[in-house]
């Protein structure tokens, strides 16, 4: 066992434990509120305007700052993981952030045709429902006061959330590179003064498919997740052998 910390050391590790928690529930919390404003205006867009409004402007406008904003602020958690300010996992937080980023910024902000992809209304859906669920959360595991539908929906919803982010991310990307199959954008061609090329339609499909072995992956630590927190499966028979 470590030696207890006195003094001044004592209160100095309680200071930083209460900064790193104040620090982490705002936020989560600030990321919950970003994501229901996306979800109310994906709502707002497709359920409660006309077809006046949505004509005279794209989802894709509608939303750009706050997507850009809240997703790309998710960038944080790849640092508080590598920091160890959070117990996730450095490496499949660096994955998940990634994808997310890449069709953001490297795909819908990169080409036209994402823009008016329709994925993007699947892939905003599936992450802000997620992400309220998720930021929420941790934000009440913080406090120490979780309820325990928040906890059987954190470790529910992703069953048909993640496949339908992933078809949402996807179309994203096929509707990319369509475009960057016909034209050069964010491409570089020899010769030039670096010596060197760079393929964007190229890197679009090497993501794609960089899908396959990284989602049954993902999905699967989910699901081994969900047993570990609900129960279930190996769980129940292994209680089921130690009352025989």
């Amino acid at each position: 066992m470590a030696a207890p910390k006195s003094g001044k050391a004592a209160s100095a590790a309680k200071e930083q434990s209460g900064a790193v928690k104040g620090y982490l529930f705002i936020y989560n919390a600030a990321q919950v509120v970003g994501w229901s404003y996306i979800l109310y205006q994906l709502v707002n867009y497709y359920l409660l305007q006309g077809p006046e409004f949505r004509n005279s402007i794209t989802l894709w406008d509608y939303t750009r700052v706050s997507v850009i904003i809240f997703q790309n602020a998710a960038f944080v958690e790849i640092l508080n993981a590598a920091f160890g300010l959070v117990k996730s996992n450095p490496v499949l937080t660096l994955f998940q952030v990634f994808s997310r980023m890449m069709v953001v910024v490297g795909v819908v902000m990169a080409t036209p045709t994402a823009k008016v992809s329709p994925g993007l209304p699947i892939a905003l859906f599936a992450w802000s429902v997620t992400e309220i669920i998720r930021y929420g959360y941790y934000a009440l595991n913080i406090v120490k006061f979780v309820p325990h539908i928040l906890v059987f929906l954190r470790y529910t919803t992703f069953i048909a959330l993640y496949p339908i982010g992933v078809t949402g991310e996807l179309l994203c990307f096929w509707w990319a590179q369509s475009y960057a199959k016909s034209n050069t954008v964010w491409s570089i061609e020899m010769p030039n003064i670096y010596n060197m090329t760079f393929s964007y339609f190229a890197l679009l499909w090497i993501v794609m498919l960089g899908y396959i072995p990284l989602f049954p992956q993902l999905y699967l630590h989910m699901f081994a997740q969900r047993r570990k927190m609900l129960g279930g499966g190996d769980s129940k028979k292994a209680a089921a052998k130690k009352t025989h």
